[in-house]
């Protein structure tokens, strides 16, 4: 009855069922992870951003990573802003999700001598990409910078790539450490994104805060893909069924032509013996 099962068609039927049904388990675990990591981030977003401010230096120190769960921290800087390595950082969207521009990147001396980098905001790129920007002018003076903590950028994290050869004071990614080396002089690790003071007339525009409220489609993703992996089994049974089914229907049909052969066959055999017959009996005519 099922000994199709055993034809090298649903051999290799049944064994991609078997294989598909683990991979898309995986898949689904694997979409269930990543909604605990937008979960568990969000999270560290809005506590980050609840707490209280405390000063640059309480969280970085040059030459050291930003822990993770110092990420998103109000803290305050106070120093003078040192605009001679001022410089801008290309491919960055402005709060609309859409404009592409710069990012306005400056190093702010503080008292010790030491520096930390400050994401002033997005501006324009403008028509020339291959010219330093018009960037408005950081106030000067001594200053005092609220912001939001920021670990330093890298390629294998942001996915952007380092791009070399670009026009002179213009860069790819926001690394302490690589900006070290043009400042010359020690620049605490990581970076502050400005949040006050806000400037006069709205330039460079201030880093919207990130949003910690969505928590995308990625459940609804795992369940997706759980469900394809129960609907593996039950599909590869409707399929067995509806071939069973159809090999009787077929059955059926070739026996029933082979009846009615066998009855045509029979019915020109009888016609044929009885015309024999009608030969057989015919009188023949006497002679003279």
């Amino acid at each position: 009855m099922y000994r199709f099962l055993l034809s090298r068609q649903w051999v290799i039927v049944t064994l991609v069922a078997l294989l598909l049904i683990p991979v898309m388990i995986k898949l689904g675990f694997w979409q269930l992870h990543r909604h605990e990591h937008k979960v568990a981030q969000n999270q560290l977003i809005a506590s980050s951003l609840a707490a209280r401010p405390v000063p640059v230096t309480e969280l970085a120190a040059p030459g050291r990573t930003l822990p993770h769960h110092d990420m998103w921290r109000t803290v305050t800087a106070t120093g003078t802003y040192d605009t001679a390595h001022e410089v801008v950082v290309r491919q960055r969207t402005a709060a609309d999700e859409q404009s592409i521009g710069y990012y306005v990147l400056t190093p702010l001396v503080l008292g010790d001598g030491r520096g930390v980098l400050v994401n002033r905001g997005w501006i324009s790129a403008g028509n020339d990409l291959t010219k330093f920007p018009d960037v408005p002018a950081a106030p000067r003076g001594k200053v005092t910078v609220t912001g939001r903590m920021m670990a330093d950028e890298t390629t294998a994290v942001s996915g952007i790539k380092d791009t070399r050869g670009l026009p002179p004071r213009q860069i790819m990614l926001i690394n302490s450490r690589e900006q070290t080396k043009r400042v010359g002089r020690p620049l605490l690790g990581g970076y502050i994104e400005q949040t006050r003071p806000e400037p006069s007339d709205g330039k460079p525009e201030l880093v919207p805060e990130p949003d910690h409220d969505s928590i995308g489609p990625h459940m609804a993703y795992a369940v997706q893909w759980w469900l394809f992996a129960a609907a593996v089994p039950v599909g590869w049974v409707v399929l067995v069924r509806r071939e069973r089914r159809d090999r009787a229907e077929a059955a059926a049909e070739e026996a029933a032509e082979a009846r009615e052969t066998a009855a045509e066959e029979a019915a020109e055999a009888r016609e044929t013996a009885a015309e024999d017959a009608d030969e057989d009996t015919t009188p023949v005519p006497a002679g003279p």
